[in-house]
Formats: structure tokens, sequence, C-alpha cells
């Protein structure tokens, strides 16, 4: 006979493991963190251009740059937000991300030093 307590830690661990998965529509943690960090680049590009450029200020240049990043890992930008907003509202998934990006940042700039 299953005790009550048994019970109940089962029931909380299906609950807990059909919490954790994303809906298809979601982009991977691996898939997001990439077009993110390329999305960070273009922003830091974007930034660093503007402030040699005062009339780049009046045109909003990052928004094509964005297109182009889409472009390149075949998105489009409804799929990306959709992921994006998935992530911002689930705080677990969102903090695996983030750390997730940080990683893979540390990562490239070791690899751009080694060279």
């Amino acid at each position: 006979m299953i005790k009550p307590t048994s019970f109940v830690f089962v029931v909380l661990c299906f609950l807990a493991l059909a919490c954790t998965s994303t809906p298809k529509n979601v982009l991977p943690v691996n898939t997001m963190k990439v077009v993110m960090f390329d999305m960070l680049k273009a922003d830091d590009w974007y930034a660093r251009i503007i402030v040699g450029d005062t009339l780049m200020k009046k045109v909003k240049e990052d928004i094509p740059l964005y297109e182009q990043v889409f472009a390149v890992h075949k998105l489009t930008k409804k799929e990306f937000f959709d992921s994006y907003h998935y992530y911002e509202s689930h705080p677990v998934a969102y903090k695996e991300l983030v750390d997730s990006l940080e990683s893979y940042a540390i990562n490239q700039k070791l690899k751009t030093l080694k060279k």
C-alpha cells in the first residue's frame, strides 16, 4: 500500500516536470542564447557608431540590425518575441537563459582572445 506522503511526493514530482517543459513554439535555451548574443552585439555596434555620428541619432538603425539577426538565424520577429515573452514570464527558465547567455558570451570572448 502506498503511503499518503509518498503519493503526494510523486504527484509533486510529476507537476514539477510538467511545469518545466516549454511549449513547442518557444525557442530552446541553446538557440535563444545565440540569437540574444547576436542582438547584443548588434546593439553594441550601433551604440559605438552613434557616439561618433551625431546625425545617426535621428535615424533608428538598430531595427534593421535586429531583422538581419533574425534572418541569419532563420527566425521571424514574432517567433523571437513570443519566446522572449515566455522566458520573461517564467523566472526559472529566464534565469537559465540568462546564465546560459552569460556563459556563452564568456566562451566567445575567450575564443576571440585566443586568436
